[in-house]
């Protein structure tokens, strides 16, 4: 996913504002691939969501295996999902009174709740979540009721979705004449 910014950062480049351009470019095509590979986590999540009754019920075994993995498929799943439904503009927080408005002011606000919402918000996150995930990586926890390993990726994605949503708040204030789209 490709945002099509490209061309407006290099027609607004120019000078020292090259450097910031080519940086910004890196930025959002690193968050576009990313959120790309995890479009491809959809399947193994529903897989292993559907293949949990027949487990316990007719296999009698490995159930357990299957939600611990589920759960930690669905918190990387979630955390990119977020910010993918913020590139595409599909969130459904204020679109309805954000439509009414002109172009011009949609990406006025989508840059001041860039500037007062999401960067304050996933800096926060980062610094409140730090430790807690650290410690949770630095031991491998295991899933508290069943014991099986990867706990820890649970934890994990709450910096992913962090880093996610910071990144794309810069994307969203740096990206010159436009607010970045999908």
């Amino acid at each position: 996913m490709q945002s099509g910014q490209d061309e407006t950062i290099d027609a607004a480049a120019g000078g020292g504002a090259l450097q910031a351009a080519t940086w910004l470019r890196w930025l959002d095509r690193g968050v576009g691939r990313t959120l790309d590979a995890g479009l491809a986590l959809s399947l193994p999540l529903s897989l292993l969501l559907f293949l949990q009754w027949p487990l316990r019920e007719l296999v009698q075994a490995y159930s357990r295996q299957a939600n611990d993995l589920a759960q930690c498929l669905f918190a990387v799943y979630v955390s990119l999902a977020i910010t993918y439904a913020s590139r595409r503009r599909s969130h459904l927080a204020t679109d309805v009174v954000a439509q009414r408005l002109p172009p011009r002011w949609r990406r006025r606000l989508a840059r001041a709740a860039a500037l007062l919402a999401l960067l304050p918000w996933s800096a926060f996150l980062l610094y409140a979540a730090w430790p807690t995930v650290a410690l949770s990586v630095a031991t491998l926890e295991s899933f508290p009721e069943t014991f099986n390993p990867g706990y820890f990726i649970v934890k994990l994605s709450l910096l992913l979705l962090g880093l996610l949503v910071l990144a794309q708040a810069l994307i969203e204030l740096c990206a010159p004449g436009q607010a970045a789209a999908p």
